[in-house]
């Protein structure tokens, strides 16, 4: 009689469990979304094992191969100045992906507490950082990239720090609205109650309760990112020459465009992918993560 209760109250127990896995197995479900999760693996692991999968050295002048096309040596052929195509679309893939998921976790992380203060804060310190949010969010990102580099001078530093100092305001807009909805809950005024401090409240009670639909967001943004990065190498404002960067490449090989079109091409499907690994990724994250945000959108 005591084995059978134990076994039903263990069963019980059980059916009271939260199941931790079940958002990982509603997203691997989606084929979709897993579809993106795999372009995503493979264009990182491609970036991170590029030194090792490059077959030569993508920065390596062979003016006597210039412009091959695809072959045994050169799978997808050489540029103007002999070089490997494809290793410097591997090469590429480390610089794209490296400063888009660098400068999206910056941007994620400045206007994540930008309006995490702001929106808790209140008052004039909310009043002040969302005229400025406004003043940004007014114009084209582009304009604003164009600016700065524009200032400083073209180079990967300064499109980082141009892409840091304009991004993060649609990050802090949405973080104000989902504190503003969360800090007169019953739980942060009892723990208001308590003797926890501002900070305290910010970080240990607010900000996990509204992190899910900025993380979503990242990963959306991920590919808007990518594409500004292409565009500002494109324009000559990026990865200054030899350093391969797909929107460098794409630039670079416009001039051959009719002679080996190959030049433009594959980068250019490697920022597609890119692109739509990420979105897919992320369409599938917010069903996961944020149900409400994901009925409204259909």
């Amino acid at each position: 009689m005591t084995a059978v209760a134990t076994h039903t109250a263990s069963a019980g127990e059980a059916l009271d469990r939260p199941d931790r896995l079940h958002p990982l197995r509603q997203f691997v479900s989606d084929r979709l979304a897993a579809t993106g999760l795999a372009i995503v693996v493979l264009l990182s692991l491609a970036a991170l094992f590029a030194p090792v999968l490059a077959p030569y050295d993508p920065t390596v002048i062979d003016p006597l191969r210039g412009l091959e096309g695809s072959s045994r040596d050169h799978l997808l052929g050489t540029d103007e100045l002999g070089r490997d195509v494809l290793s410097r679309l591997l090469m590429g893939a480390r610089w794209s992906l490296g400063i888009a998921f660098l400068a999206t976790s910056c941007v994620m992380t400045v206007g994540t507490l930008v309006g995490l203060i702001a929106g808790y804060l209140g008052g004039w310190v909310d009043a002040v950082v969302m005229r400025v949010v406004d003043a940004l969010l007014a114009l084209p990102n582009l304009v604003l990239y164009l600016a700065i580099i524009g200032t400083l001078g073209p180079g990967i530093r300064n499109v980082f720090i141009a892409l840091v100092v304009i991004s993060w305001a649609s990050y802090a807009r949405v973080m104000r609205g989902l504190v503003l909805s969360v800090r007169e809950r019953a739980f942060v005024r009892a723990s208001r109650s308590l003797g926890a401090g501002n900070s305290r409240l910010m970080l240990r009670h607010i900000l996990p309760n509204v992190i899910s639909p900025i993380v979503v967001l990242a990963t959306l943004q991920l590919g808007g990112t990518i594409l500004a990065l292409a565009a500002l190498g494109f324009f000559g404002l990026g990865a200054q020459p030899p350093t391969p960067e797909w929107g460098t490449m794409i630039n670079q090989g416009r001039l051959f465009l009719q002679t080996n079109p190959g030049l433009m091409v594959y980068p250019g499907i490697a920022i597609s992918l890119a692109v739509l690994g990420f979105n897919l990724m992320g369409d599938g994250l917010r069903d996961v993560l944020d149900p409400q945000l994901a009925r409204q959108s259909r």
